[in-house]
């Protein structure tokens, strides 16, 4: 479908792609990866032509069509409502609608068989690109990543960057291109809308590329990863928990082989070095040296693992009780936000704050943090020193600052080879400490900040989207942080690896209250899944016992008849037809915006499908048995 060949892009006198190839097929759901900087945006926007190569060469077929979801598209305005502006995707329906809306005009003031026969053939067509079903297309595909049935007639001038992205990002799902292209997606959902564009990109048609942090997210939607390394596309097969361990192998062999060429060389060197001035082996040290100059050096393996080591000091620990909220309201006019919440934080505690946009959790945070006005009674304990982060910080920095100077700032007294050392843990090495805040992009200034707050000796952080803009390896540098971190913290997140590898309590809002699970991520998540039907709730034992009860048994011969094989052939065919009817409920409007319901839903699919699977197999032993 796309074919890259030898691309080279060069960046000032900074390689970005040197001799890079790649082919993307029309089934293709590619993560691409890289390290910030790399030039995984700049790739993108050569696929659409954005961008003029050095050279190389990029050719499509000529029915490809892409779509490009990027950051640019934040800046679109438009007076029209959002579903409108999302239908824009259906060009040609409303095309036809026009001219149909024309044709019916005329024919009120002159009707004749020509102008119904223009009719019948617009109409005719109008129903062949599926007319009469592109509104509710686009108001299921709008309420399935956020907005509620009234914001739909709102105009799209109305709503923040992150909402309009999302406008956007509808439009795209919703034109179907044979390419879509999507540039950090993720950084603009909340964690409901990521579930729900998960499943959509799951049923894609499609080929795609994203560009993402979020891990968990490219484990549930590509099938193939390329990785942006050393100016090369590199192709892994699989998912990202897949390319983890091919990597681990690559980087083994290719470590290997680097040694093996660096004895190689040192050898050759040896022997040039003892004979060059020798006639009779001066030739022989000649010949030598030549090979040295043309051979294709071996590069050595880049740890991208970075292992941290963080030393926090506390100038004190806190008491027992670090934050206690009793009977908290929080209003804004009309919309209430919380309802007399009472809820607890005790020492060690590593709390997620997890959820939708717009139901508060922000909100929390700055309440907690005692800069948002409320009703109600907030505690704070013994000795608790607490860091708040969040977006805003970004903006607090020292623009004319260089970065030790802006990590001096926080007063902790240490010395300037601590602070780099510190810096050199957020990926800045050797002069970079020296770089000004303003010549930094918003990654690497979300590292200062969040470096800023790990350093502050507070033995209680307030993290609201501390991943946003951090790439890979800064993420897993966060998390080895906040691994070794032995004060509280609360984070608002939405990145689920983040939030597992953290958490040890999990906080969300539900009707005006504030809810906690005293667990990690993954037994909240299978908590919620047996709240929704508690009838069917089973400890975690008990789900073992259940599943060792439904294992297949093999029948005994005497009792295989050609009804028993009847009886499953119907079983299974029941089973299809609810799992028909299942995939069908979870595309309902009313569905996919209630977490409980799209969970209880898709688990009973699953249950449904395995027992497809057990069934059949017991068919087939049925018919070899009665063979």
């Amino acid at each position: 479908m796309i074919s890259i060949d030898n691309l080279s892009y060069y960046l000032g006198e900074r390689v970005l792609y040197e001799d890079a190839s790649l082919f993307i097929t029309p089934k293709d759901k590619i993560g691409l990866i890289g390290l910030n900087g790399t030039g995984k945006s700049t790739l993108l926007k050569m696929l659409v032509g954005d961008i003029e190569l050095a050279s190389g060469n990029i050719s499509k077929s000529k029915s490809s069509t892409i779509g490009f979801l990027n950051q640019d598209l934040l800046s679109y305005q438009s007076d029209e409502p959002i579903l409108e502006v999302a239908m824009q995707a259906f060009q040609e329906a409303l095309d036809l609608q026009h001219q149909i809306d024309g044709v019916l005009k005329e024919m009120e003031r002159n009707y004749t068989d020509k102008l119904l026969e223009r009719l019948s053939l617009l109409q005719e067509r109008f129903e062949a690109v599926d007319g009469y079903t592109i509104q509710s297309k686009a108001e299921e595909l709008l309420e399935g990543i956020g907005f509620k049935t009234t914001d739909l007639k709102r105009p799209l001038r109305e709503f923040s960057g992150g909402w309009r992205m999302r406008v956007m990002l509808a439009k795209l799902l919703l034109e179907k291109p044979s390419l879509l292209m999507l540039d950090e997606p993720t950084n603009h959902l909340d964690l409901p809308s990521i579930q729900w564009i998960e499943s959509y990109l799951q049923s894609y048609e499609g080929a795609y590329i994203i560009v993402s942090h979020d891990r968990t997210f490219l484990n549930s939607t590509v099938n193939k990863i390329v990785e942006v390394y050393s100016g090369k596309l590199n192709v892994y097969p699989g998912n990202y928990d897949f390319y983890l361990e091919e990597k681990e192998l690559r980087n083994e062999v290719q470590q290997n082989a680097f040694e093996n060429q660096q004895q190689k060389i040192k050898e050759a060197e040896r022997f040039i070095e003892r004979f060059k001035a020798k006639a009779s082996k001066a030739k022989q040290a000649q010949s030598k040296f030549k090979q040295l100059q043309k051979m294709d050096r071996i590069d050595a393996v880049v740890d991208e693992n970075m292992q941290v080591n963080f030393k926090f000091n506390f100038r004190t620990s806190s008491g027992r009780h670090v934050k206690r909220l009793e009977d908290i309201s929080k209003s804004y006019g009309n919309l209430d936000i919380l309802k007399d919440a009472t809820l607890g934080i005790e020492r060690g505690d590593k709390i997620a704050l997890i959820g939708a946009n717009g139901k508060g959790k922000s909100t929390v945070l700055r309440i907690i943090a005692g800069v948002e006005p409320h009703r109600g009674k907030l505690e704070t304990g013994h000795n608790v020193m607490m860091s708040f982060y969040a977006q805003h910080q970004l903006e607090a920095l020292n623009i004319n600052n260089d970065l030790v100077e802006e990590l001096k700032q926080e007063g902790t007294g240490k010395s300037e080879q601590e602070l780099r050392g510190v810096l050199g843990c957020f990926l800045f090495s050797g002069e970079e400490v020296f770089k000004k805040i303003k010549v930094l992009s918003g990654g690497e200034k979300s590292r200062v900040a969040l470096a800023k707050a790990l350093i502050s000796e507070a033995n209680f952080l307030l993290l609201d989207e501390p991943t946003n803009h951090l790439d890979m390896l800064s993420v897993g540098i966060l998390v080895q942080a906040l691994q070794q971190y032995e004060g509280t913290f609360l984070a608002v997140s939405h990145d689920r690896h983040f939030i597992k590898q953290v958490a040890n309590k999990i906080w969300w809002i539900e009707d005006q209250e504030l809810k906690e699970y005293p667990g990690t991520y993954d037994e909240y998540e299978w908590w919620m899944s047996q709240r929704v039907r508690p009838e069917k709730r089973l400890s975690l034992p008990e789900k073992e016992k259940e599943k060792e009860k439904t294992k297949l048994v093999k029948p005994k011969l005497e009792t295989v008849s050609k009804s028993d094989i009847a009886a499953i052939e119907q079983e299974i065919q029941a089973q299809e037809t609810l799992i028909k009817n299942l995939e069908e409920a979870m595309g309902a409007p009313e569905i996919y915006q209630d977490l409980e319901k799209l969970t209880a839903i898709n688990r009973d699919c699953e249950q449904a499908k395995a027992q497809v699977v057990s069934l059949t197999e017991r068919w087939e032993i049925l018919i070899m048995e009665l063979d």
